[in-house]
């Protein structure tokens, strides 16, 4: 039988095909503009009927679907289909790379991206895709340039209320994630995790051309510009470019003779990273012990000297 022959009711304003002439009448109204069925709570309008009743049940909340087994209701008869495989532990959707087997098609799908890596959401305004839409939403926010979330006490925004609860910790002082080694403290689990890598020694970045290893990923990338010769920060002033945007900052405080100044003996220093590694000096505090041999230090930087001398103990080993 030819595909014609069995789709023979034909549109006449877009000659597409259907099996029955229902569905050619259906079909019709769209060219028509009409939506003859009206819900009778909030007036939304549909082409189909048994459509508009399965959307009038939301209003009204009757579930006419109940599972045998719990007497749980549910909207649509598919939906109880679903449910009902939590009691008969059937797994009917099964991952063809892995032989992984899941209740939901759904659940299959969102399994799928492991192996695939796939993120099949993507942002309207730039190329970044986004593996749920949740996550595709919340960075299209950054486009609109909508910040809801109020800081109370300097009123400073943000576009998500995560943001706004880790910036409040800048007011109260709070420093949940403590370091085990030394008790120092950070806002941000990350910072917490990246720190503690001075104490073990673990260095998991590693530069692909001249497999030097990092603690954090960003000074990875940073150094790998070496390499590459990218230097993508141009100094508006004298066109000199820069691999790192810290180093073009620096530069331009040659052209305006901006200093960073100690508050305790009046040392300028160019950068930021300089002033906080000198001002350890003034603390009485020695923040920075050896994992090793219980030996403190007050800069960061001299830990991690120090630490060089223990090179090729074991690190899992005590002092």
């Amino acid at each position: 039988m030819t595909p014609a022959a069995e789709k023979p009711f034909q549109c006449s304003e877009c000659e597409k095909s259907y099996a029955s002439e229902s569905q050619l009448k259906r079909h019709k109204r769209i060219h028509q503009g009409g939506r003859t069925f009206f819900c009778t709570i909030c007036s939304k309008r549909f082409t189909a009927k048994n459509a508009c009743m399965r959307h009038e049940r939301t209003h009204s909340r009757i579930k006419p679907f109940s599972c045998p087994e719990c007497g749980q209701g549910f909207f649509r008869n598919e939906y109880l289909t679903c449910h009902m495989t939590v009691h008969t532990g059937e797994k009917p959707y099964r991952c063809s790379q892995c032989d992984k087997c899941f209740s939901h098609r759904s659940s299959l799908v969102k399994h799928r991206r492991t192996h695939t890596g796939g993120k099949p959401f993507p942002c309207g305004r730039c190329s970044k895709r986004f593996k749920t839409g949740k996550e595709c939403k919340k960075h299209e926010k950054t486009h609109t340039g909508e910040k809801p979330f109020s800081c109370p006490e300097c009123k400073k925004c943000f576009s998500q209320k995560s943001y706004l609860i880790v910036h409040t910790m800048v007011h109260t002082g709070e420093k949940p994630f403590r370091c085990p080694h030394c008790e120092k403290g950070f806002i941000r689990q990350m910072h917490l995790i990246e720190h503690e890598r001075i104490h073990t020694g673990e260095k998991p970045f590693h530069c692909r051309e001249c497999n030097r290893s990092f603690i954090r990923q960003k000074d990875c990338l940073r150094h790998e510009k070496i390499h590459t010769g990218e230097k993508p920060f141009s100094c508006p002033e004298c066109d000199r470019c820069f691999s790192r945007k810290d180093g073009l900052i620096s530069h331009r405080k040659t052209h305006t003779e901006e200093k960073l100044v100690c508050t305790k003996c009046g040392k300028s220093f160019m950068q930021w990273t300089e002033l906080i590694r000198h001002q350890e000096i003034h603390t009485e505090e020695k923040l920075h012990k050896c994992t090793k041999c219980d030996t403190f230090f007050k800069q960061c930087v001299d830990l991690i000297e120090h630490l060089k001398t223990h090179e090729g103990e074991d690190p899992h080993s005590g002092p």
